[in-house]
């Protein structure tokens, strides 16, 4: 079931590089403005709303934390010397559209967090124990 948490990030990074690149032409920088943001948007708000609603079963939800834990910081770190560059060569609304992203995403994640306060003790379901056993 973890191949089925790749996939699902596999779908939001696709979906953040095309929002990403959009949002670059729309403001008229040559690149991607906030693309792995967006996808590791997508990847919490997808995550916690298919598990609320009983769609991802327990070793999916394994895969999705596997990759959130391995995968999403190399991305980003190796994303973050792109973005910068892009963005000081896209002049001053480059500047202002990454910081302005930044700052976004700082603030969905507090608000995730303190919406879902319980995930340092989060505790799996008996019922989900119960069916991978």
């Amino acid at each position: 079931m973890i191949i089925y948490g790749t996939a699902l990030l596999a779908i939001c990074h696709l979906l953040g590089d095309y929002f990403g690149n959009t949002l670059g032409l729309l403001l008229g920088v040559k690149a991607n403005v906030g693309g792995v943001a967006i996808s590791m948007i997508l990847l919490i708000l997808s995550k916690e709303l298919l598990a609320k609603k009983g769609y991802l079963p327990q070793g999916t939800q394994f895969g999705v934390l596997y990759w959130s834990g391995m995968y999403i910081p190399i991305v980003v770190a190796m994303s973050a010397g792109q973005n910068v560059v892009a963005a000081l060569s896209g002049g001053m609304l480059g500047l202002i559209v990454s910081v302005a992203s930044l700052i976004g995403t700082v603030l969905v994640i507090r608000y995730l967090n303190k919406m879902n306060s319980d995930y340092e003790t989060y505790e799996w379901p008996v019922e989900a124990q119960e069916k991978t056993a």
